[in-house]
């Protein structure tokens, strides 16, 4: 998978290949051991890597939507057993195991998938409230003991107690690869989401999977193996398969994701009617008895199956049909590489996702950031941080603006760091009686929120404090986004008096632990500091607050672009009039577009009064009249073809044409922060 794409979507493809293979062996006709290294060593990855990232997905969403997936995969199966039950009367499985295959191993052999997952999930679910390292450590307990009765099953079996022990088992289950033995591992691996450098999952893949190849090789030579599905070895694999394709991923291709599992469900029925084809057309030479032929004969009418299904799937109406925020999320990661390319050495980000990140989406931003390796989020307020973590996001959160100490049992619960907004707060959240973990806050200039720098005693005192564990200090430059003399005077004494506190601080004995003072125009208008942290905020999203120069041109990509549609074209003779309050007059024929968004959808309402203008069809139009609650008008009589349904940008670009944030920000007299922020909720979200 080449970096900046759907890697763990595009994966399920070839993992689903993989399965096929498993079930249509196609090198037996050449070589013996290779059709068993590419099916029982290779094609061994395939479900552990749907089961992954199952998991993965899982604890993204912070495993809120588990039951929803618990009950949709019963359904799948339950789809599944009635698409399988003619073969299974053909082949006289409809006898009094049936039950119990139905419930722990599938009643089609490659449906043991889904009683596997359907046990497997509530498992990796109770599991992980132990802790992830708890966790692991059971599911790899359970796995070692799946072991015994698969590839280890002949030197196990030896013991008699051990053979007895495993007799029981195979009275529940058929094999051990099941959802007690197997499934919680990969799941709970997958929802760690280990990653490790490029270059350190390569090579870690390389070596852990020729070390794999070496133990099947070595037990298929014992011949000990009852069943070939658990080696030893496949956990690490995984490991770092898995962390090879997390540093790949970008976005998802949901196509991909949908045909991988139609192909998966699907390619029995093809072996059977490829295996019938072949006899009714006199094909068997080439289509059965060459393995080879066989194989891509299975995989050619599964993927026709699974497309034509796709074909048919009805279409869900758009998320986008009205207006939407379209946030590319690629532009994000980007932003963020260069930004701590600008940060002195071992300094971090902490991405500002406070407001709903900027109007960009808070939870799918920090999804995103975190798979780009950022670690530390700062939000606004105890709500914000609590929808982070119920969302899955893991990290630092911290919250820059004040909470109510009577709050401190929730900052506990979710693991979050508060802000000591002033000496004053700081001894009332100790007093709660609760451990919270804090960063302080030092005024050095700003004069908002924090303990003033040089009341050197009032910060000693909060030291002493029981129940606060201090892990920073923090300060905020309030015109360090001005090159005027006098304003970079000004910040230079604010770094200066951080820095001399800081220092002082250490002296005695006060640990200040990870210390942060630039934020957006800080890294832009700075040099790298010596602190722990930046708190990157607007700059993270490739805008600036306002047109004004900065001394580091980064390249900075714009995250957002605001779309809508064109409802309908109106067409005006000269001297009439339209929108509220007649405010719009047609002094000559006019094309008024009428576009789906308004000042409910947090667009400002004077825009249409000073100048604000739209893209369509590549095409810069201005807007006309008044704006709307949900629509506004634009003037498209410059252009020859506009139809209902066509794109409007109000932010973004389209053709060779861009309108950038910053433009609108100016033509209301704000800035973009302000303008950003408001984006209504109403607003769908997509990628580009």
């Amino acid at each position: 998978m080449r970096p900046g794409s759907p890697a763990l979507d595009r994966f399920r493809l070839l993992a689903a290949v993989l399965v096929v293979a498993v079930h249509t062996s196609p090198l037996t006709t050449y070589s013996v051991l290779g059709d068993f290294w590419l099916t029982r060593v290779l094609g061994r990855v395939a479900v552990p890597f749907f089961l992954m990232v199952t998991g993965y997905f899982l604890a993204e969403k912070g495993w809120r939507n588990t039951w929803t997936f618990w009950k949709k995969t019963a359904l799948l199966y339950g789809l599944c057993i009635l698409l399988y039950l003619p073969l299974n009367l053909y082949a006289g499985q409809l006898d009094g195991d049936f039950l119990r295959r139905l419930v722990t191993g599938g009643t089609f052999y490659h449906l043991w998938y889904f009683p596997g997952v359907l046990l497997g999930v509530p498992i990796a679910w109770c599991l992980r409230r132990l802790g992830l390292g708890i966790a692991l450590s059971a599911a790899g307990l359970l796995y070692l003991i799946g072991l015994g009765g698969d590839s280890y099953y002949g030197l196990t079996a030896q013991v008699p107690e051990l053979k007895a022990a495993y007799d029981v088992i195979f009275q529940v289950f058929s094999y051990t690869r099941n959802g007690l033995f197997y499934v919680p591992l990969f799941l709970l691996l997958g929802a760690a989401g280990r990653r490790f450098s490029r270059r350190a999952s390569l090579w870690g893949l390389l070596l852990s999977f020729s070390a794999m190849s070496g133990e099947a090789l070595w037990l298929r030579g014992l011949g000990v193996q009852r069943h070939d599905s658990m080696y030893l070895l496949l956990p690490l694999v995984m490991i770092f398969l898995f962390s090879a394709l997390l540093g790949a991923n970008r976005g998802e291709d949901r196509t991909a994701r949908r045909l991988s599992a139609l192909v998966y469900i699907l390619h029995p029925w093809c072996i059977v009617l490829v295996r019938f084809g072949a006899g009714f057309l006199g094909m068997e030479e080439r289509l059965v008895q060459n393995s080879l032929g066989h194989v891509c004969a299975v995989l050619a009418l599964s993927f026709l199956a699974s497309g034509a299904l796709l074909a048919l799937r009805p279409r869900r109406v758009s998320p986008t049909a009205r207006a939407w925020r379209e946030v590319d999320l690629d532009a994000l990661a980007h932003n963020a590489a260069v930004l701590r390319g600008a940060l002195s050495p071992g300094q971090e980000l902490m991405a500002v996702v406070k407001a709903d990140a900027y109007g960009h989406g808070a939870v799918p931003v920090c999804r995103r950031l975190r798979r780009a390796g950022v670690r530390a989020f700062a939000v606004a307020c105890l709500a914000e941080g609590i929808a982070l973590r119920r969302a899955g996001i893991r990290g630092t959160i911290l919250i820059l603006g004040y909470t109510p100490p009577e709050e401190a049992p929730l900052l506990a619960r979710y693991r979050l760091t508060q802000t000591v907004a002033d000496a004053a707060h700081g001894r009332a959240l100790a007093e709660q009686g609760r451990t919270v973990h804090v960063h302080l806050a030092l005024d050095t200039g700003m004069h908002r929120l924090g303990i003033p720098a040089g009341d050197r005693e009032a910060i000693a005192a909060l030291y002493r404090l029981p129940h606060l564990r201090i892990e920073g200090t923090f300060s905020h430059l309030c015109v360090s986004d001005s090159l005027a003399e006098a304003d970079a005077a000004y910040t230079r004494r604010q770094t200066e008096l951080f820095f001399d506190t800081v220092s002082w601080m250490r002296e005695q004995g006060l640990n200040p632990g990870a210390i942060h003072l630039q934020a957006s125009y800080g890294i832009w208008n700075l040099p790298p500091q010596p602190c722990a942290y930046a708190r990157a905020g607007i700059a993270l999203y490739g805008v600036r607050s306002d047109g004004a120069p900065v001394r580091r041109d980064l390249d900075l990509r714009p995250v957002l672009s605001l779309r809508a549609r064109v409802a309908s074209v109106q067409q005006l003779e000269p001297g009439e009039a339209a929108g509220y309050g007649l405010a719009f007059h047609a002094e000559r024929e006019t094309k008024l577009a009428v576009v789906t968004i308004g000042y409910g959808d947090g667009l400002p309402r004077e825009l249409p009064q000073r100048g604000g203008e739209v893209l369509i069809r590549g095409r810069r139009c201005s807007m006309a009249g008044r704006m709307c609650m949900d629509q506004l008008l634009v003037d498209v009589t410059g252009l020859e073809e506009v139809s209902p349904g066509d794109i409007v940008t109000l932010i973004g670009r389209d053709g060779g044409q861009e309108i950038r944030a910053e433009e609108l920000a100016e033509r209301c007299g704000t800035i973009t922060n302000e303008l950003l922020s408001r984006l209504g909720s109403r607003l769908a979200w997509r990628e580009p």
